[in-house]
């Protein structure tokens, strides 16, 4: 039995930039990295790399400007709301700067307690002390001070996002509720800022009669004066570069994790997967705080990363069909348990929850080269698809 499982390596690139051929510089950063550790790429072997290279090879920024004229262009200057932002100075900050600067009257209207990945405005014990019901109540900005005056800050930052976002203009005010159709009370014209609900959002208040809706990923969907863009997601998935410009998503690369793929295979005959990753899925358990403010997890992969797992669990089989076995029976069994799994999962499976392949690769890919001073924007998993029965 080979003693090692999955392995994951993050590998270090040159600098990328615009314009850079990143297909050619992933291809040679894995294979530099092979060369120097002793190690060979097998089939099925997973590379990820990371959204942020491949929007920066691609120049896809836009500046707060050209966010301004685009939600003038749809907007018309008017007064305008903007519903369940979520609460970052890295992902938003600068959306909001340029939203604002398009527009004579804006909303923002917050959820509450908490935003759509889990950073808390309002610790849920004082919001029950307060006889609050955030699913019905909603609330200005002095009665939010009222009942929970100026203590409330990101655990993690320290900022006080209210005060914060309200600090874009003049013309801002902030509400605070988890219905979007309360921001008809003020205006008819909205921006569904939220990211994985956004299509139930623009639905309910196109229903309720608001007369102009769109989504972030409506905004910069297409070039305005110059900018980067994104036809499918728009503005969501975007990132802070500078004080008055954003990195956005990557646009269509599909073309890229097949040329990547390609190219391995003329190298080195081994038929490898690429994906592109972002955020990954997962939610801290200690800031309760969901990692995915991306879109995707994972916005162009191969075809051999389709579906999800089929596995069996271990644990059930030795509890309880192996139970009483020797070491070598047992071992046996298992193996023949995995080649014949797909005649016999139902209640062997239980607790493999079913995530898709891009997902749980993506996951393991962020957690990998994290979003700091790592270096390692390229990650290759080895061995991710073998189990007990490999040989």
């Amino acid at each position: 039995m080979r003693t090692l499982g999955t392995v994951a390596r993050g590998v270090r690139a040159p600098m990328i930039r615009p314009g850079d051929d990143l297909a050619v510089i992933v291809v040679d950063s894995v294979m530099a990295a092979a060369e120097e550790n002793g190690f060979e790429l097998r089939d099925h072997d997973v590379i990820g790399m990371t959204e942020a290279i491949v929007a920066r090879s691609q120049n896809n920024y836009a500046d707060v400007q050209q966010i301004a004229a685009d939600i003038n262009n749809k907007f018309g200057g008017k007064d305008m709301a903007i519903v369940f932002p979520i609460l970052s100075r890295n992902r938003f900050a600068n959306l909001l700067k340029g939203i604002a600067a398009g527009c004579s009257k804006l909303y923002v209207m917050l959820s509450y307690p908490g935003d759509e990945v889990g950073n808390q405005l309002i610790d849920w014990d004082k919001l029950d002390q307060a006889k609050i019901n955030p699913y019905t109540d909603v609330l200005d900005e002095k009665r939010y001070r009222e009942l929970f005056g100026y203590e409330e800050k990101h655990p993690f930052t320290g900022i006080d996002y209210v005060e914060y976002y309200k600090s874009f203009g003049d013309h801002v005010e902030i509400l605070f509720a988890n219905d979007p159709r309360a921001a008809l009370r003020y205006t008819k014209n909205v921006l569904a800022c939220d990211i994985h609900t956004r299509q139930r959002t623009k639905r309910l208040l196109k229903e309720a009669g608001a007369e102009i809706v769109y989504g972030l990923d409506d905004i910069l969907s297409t070039s305005v004066n110059g900018s980067g863009y994104n036809e499918k997601y728009g503005l969501l998935g975007s990132n802070k570069a500078t004080e008055e410009k954003v990195k956005l998503f990557p646009r269509e690369c599909q073309n890229l994790v097949e040329n990547v793929q390609s190219a391995f295979l003329a190298k080195t005959g081994k038929k490898v997967e690429v994906m592109v990753y972002g955020d990954g899925a997962f939610k801290d358990p200690v800031g309760k705080i969901w990692e995915l403010a991306d879109p995707v997890v994972s916005p162009a992969y191969t075809a051999g990363l389709e579906g999800t797992p089929n596995e069996l669990k271990l644990k059930y089989l030795l509890d309880n069909e192996l139970a009483g076995k020797s070491e070598a029976e047992a071992r046996d069994a298992m193996a023949e348990a995995i080649r014949n799994k797909d005649e016999q999962l139902g209640n062997k499976a239980l607790g493999t929850t079913p995530r898709r392949y891009t997902d749980l690769l993506g996951s393991l890919c962020d957690l990998m080269s994290g979003s700091g001073d790592k270096g390692t924007p390229i990650i290759l998993i080895s061995g991710y698809f073998e189990n007990y029965a490999s040989n």
